[in-house]
């Protein structure tokens, strides 16, 4: 489990990799990642967009922005929580992501609000012994 706290929201990241999904003879990896977004602040805050960066493992960047979150714009008043589910494939067996949510107060404030990086392994990826 990864994450980090931005100005009192604090995001928690837990991936998993899906093996009924990929398909490392055609190098198809997939993964799952549960997201906890947690309004631990005194105000109440809009998630407006996301910008996610991932690398795969021979370090080709992909990035994804776009409005909300699964087809929604939470939002999450002092003490609220929302989570979700979503996912990435890969052509590699193992990648990195991280990246982050943009934010907005009642008083139409925006600030941005980190993802911890996570990494993304398979159990098909080579072991390396240092």
């Amino acid at each position: 489990m990864y994450a980090a706290m931005t100005r009192s929201i604090k995001v928690i990241v837990k991936p998993f990799y899906l093996e009924d999904q990929s398909s490392p003879t055609e190098n198809h990896f997939v993964w799952a990642y549960h997201v906890r977004i947690e309004n631990q602040g005194e105000e109440t805050v809009q998630l407006r967009r996301r910008h996610w960066k991932i690398t795969d493992g021979m370090g080709r960047l992909q990035e994804v922005k776009g409005p909300g979150v699964v087809g929604e714009q939470p939002v999450l008043a002092p003490g609220e929580s929302f989570e979700y589910t979503s996912g990435t494939p890969l052509p590699t067996p193992s990648g990195i992501m991280f990246g982050s949510y943009g934010m907005e107060t009642k008083a139409g404030e925006s600030f941005d609000v980190e993802i911890p990086a996570f990494s993304l392994d398979s159990p098909h990826q080579p072991i390396r012994l240092n």
